[in-house]
């Protein structure tokens, strides 16, 4: 019989999921850009502990598109199709983008894409062809958290949708196989999936899904880069996904929680390796959701994105109360977090 404590965690894993990308990317907004040395000389003994005392504790454009994506799933018509699901999320991703609160530092691939959908560019076209930037899939934990079986949701459609809302900005294919992976790792935690199989079974998928390429959905993509076909343009995205889930399998085997992550599954600026690194440092502290985000807090890279992957993984497996009680009312868009996260939930 299920404890009726772990029910309660499992039933709230979606807002634990969103609270945690919150909190890890609030705690890793301060490190970005600095070295390891540097971050534990203006946070000793060992990196930031804690949120900042302001309020409230900001966030950054990790969880403002996160939000962006959750929320047009929310008021998109059901069952989800690129028909009833392009204009909300080129609403959204076009508000974020001329909104005032959009000065924490987001990434130039982003700002040019949603500059092209506001144009009115088909979005196969205002899309960045060339880029596999990691903010293809830090804001795709909402699509992870969609159920299966729910508004006609099938694991097929869940992860066209995480590779479409990748593709409006990020063309490139590897950010497309990232977003899926991420997705689909977080529906795997949400579902009870036991951490420590979880890089055997990202391997698995990624090699069932190396030739799919979602035509409905993405649509002429593939021709952008002048592929040979769907398959092969898809092909290399999966194919660059498994070489680093290959190094995060490695880096398992030899665990080291004391050295900088990034030097074993990369810095993170690349949504392969921010997937890798996040879920390298979420499987350092499985049961231990505070230290996950630190030591992804803690490292040389794309620090927020790290972290704010790492905190989703980890709200996803232990749900909203493994996460201090005190931060909720810190946190920058708690309402908003809560919303998405009790609708998703429910």
């Amino acid at each position: 019989m299920q404890n009726p404590i772990d029910r309660v965690q499992r039933i709230q894993s979606a807002t634990g999921c969103l609270f945690g990308l919150a909190y890890g990317d609030a705690l890793g907004a301060d490190t970005e850009f600095l070295s390891v040395e540097e971050i534990v000389r203006r946070y000793p003994p060992a990196g930031p502990h804690d949120l900042s005392t302001t309020f409230p504790v900001r966030v950054t454009d990790d969880t403002q598109m996160a939000l962006a994506v959750g929320e047009a799933l929310l008021v998109a018509q059901r069952p989800y199709t690129v028909k009833t699901l392009e204009d909300p999320l080129r609403d959204a991703f076009i508000a974020w983008n001329e909104s005032p609160e959009n000065n924490r530092a987001p990434g130039m691939t982003c700002i040019q894409a949603c500059d092209y959908l506001a144009c009115g560019l088909p979005w196969y076209k205002a899309t960045i062809s060339h880029s596999k930037g990691c903010g293809a899939n830090m804001r795709v934990a909402p699509v992870g958290l969609l159920k299966i079986g729910k508004d006609g949701v099938t694991a097929q459609s869940r992860a066209a949708i995480a590779q479409f809302q990748a593709a409006l900005t990020h063309g490139h294919p590897t950010a497309l196989a990232a977003a899926d992976l991420t997705a689909y790792a977080i529906a795997d935690l949400v579902d009870g999936g036991n951490p420590t199989g979880l890089p055997e079974r990202l391997i698995t998928y990624a090699q069932s899904q190396r030739s799919i390429y979602h035509q409905d959905w993405l649509g002429p993509l593939w021709r952008r880069p002048a592929a040979a076909s769907p398959e092969a343009f898809i092909e290399r995205g999966w194919d660059e996904c498994l070489q680093v889930l290959e190094r995060l399998r490695v880096a398992i085997e030899q665990m080291d929680r004391q050295s900088d992550p990034c030097l074993a599954t990369g810095a993170g600026w690349i949504a392969e390796e921010a997937l890798a690194t996040g879920l390298l440092c979420f499987l350092m502290y499985p049961e231990d959701p505070v230290s996950a985000i630190q030591r992804a807090a803690t490292s040389s890279g794309d620090s927020d994105s790290i972290a704010c992957l790492a905190g989703s993984f980890a709200g996803a497996h232990l749900g909203f109360a493994a996460w201090p009680a005190a931060w909720l009312q810190r946190i920058e868009y708690r309402e908003r977090l809560m919303r998405l996260g009790d609708a998703l939930d429910a």
